[in-house]
């Protein structure tokens, strides 16, 4: 994937994500509820989505449509900070994020349930 998203427009896809297509009017108004936006900056923020190829406008009503998944998103996200602030290291990440909370038995098991579905346990 080859869209470059910043995080006020990860916020207005989340919507679209969450909730399917919706008209722009609806995703202005969850944007002024959580965040205190205006309708000008959300609209704006949808178009620069459609410029991008992110979202597609629907007429009438401008209906938005989301056109990336949430989990491409994600991965484009994870990558970047893999390599930016990690040196790419997967075993770096996962000690600092494991270094910062305790966990309980239960996150620690599914954790190991998981890394063993992906094939690390030996």
């Amino acid at each position: 994937m080859d869209i470059k998203l910043v995080d006020s427009e990860i916020k207005v896809m989340d919507v679209l994500w969450k909730e399917g297509d919706s008209m722009a009017r609806h995703v202005a108004d969850v944007m002024e509820e959580r965040y205190g936006w205006n309708v000008n900056t959300t609209y704006t923020l949808l178009k620069r989505c459609i410029k991008k190829g992110a979202v597609e406008r629907k007429d009438p009503n401008f209906v938005c449509h989301a056109l990336i998944l949430q989990e491409q998103v994600q991965e484009q996200e994870t990558d970047e900070l893999l390599h930016k602030v990690f040196d790419g290291s997967v075993e770096k990440l996962f000690a600092s994020l494991l270094g910062r909370k305790k966990l309980s038995e239960v996150q620690v098991e599914k954790l190991k349930q998981m890394v063993s579905e992906l094939g690390g346990e030996e």
